[in-house]
């Protein structure tokens, strides 16, 4: 009932704080990408194959010329930019040496 008698920006504003306060690792998130170059194709994941896992540089940001693994979906080569929304966690290694969703 306490929200039905306050005013809309009075309950946006308790929003924003209620999510701010919920999202998990929300000091890594800086709100803005990251760019990054695809230096080389590790392999491919997945239950079928359909995710690459690669090694990128960072190119901006406080960790510059950072190398880590990430796992992108979708056609990549080496030498395209990734835009890193978040920049802190890396993609665990790939643990088999089978190719997953090759059918060979």
């Amino acid at each position: 009932m306490a929200n039905k008698q306050q005013s809309p920006q009075q309950r946006q504003k308790q929003q924003q704080q209620s999510d701010s306060g919920n999202m998990k690792g929300s000091d890594k998130f800086s709100g803005e990408a990251i760019p990054a170059v695809v230096e080389d194709i590790v392999g491919r994941t997945g239950f079928r194959g359909e995710i690459t896992q690669v090694r990128c540089k960072l190119l901006t940001g406080r960790e510059k010329g950072k190398v880590m693994r990430r796992n992108v979906k979708g056609p990549i080569k080496p030498g395209e930019i990734l835009m890193l929304r978040e920049y802190e966690i890396e993609a665990r290694k790939i643990r088999s040496k089978v190719s997953k969703g090759a059918y060979s």
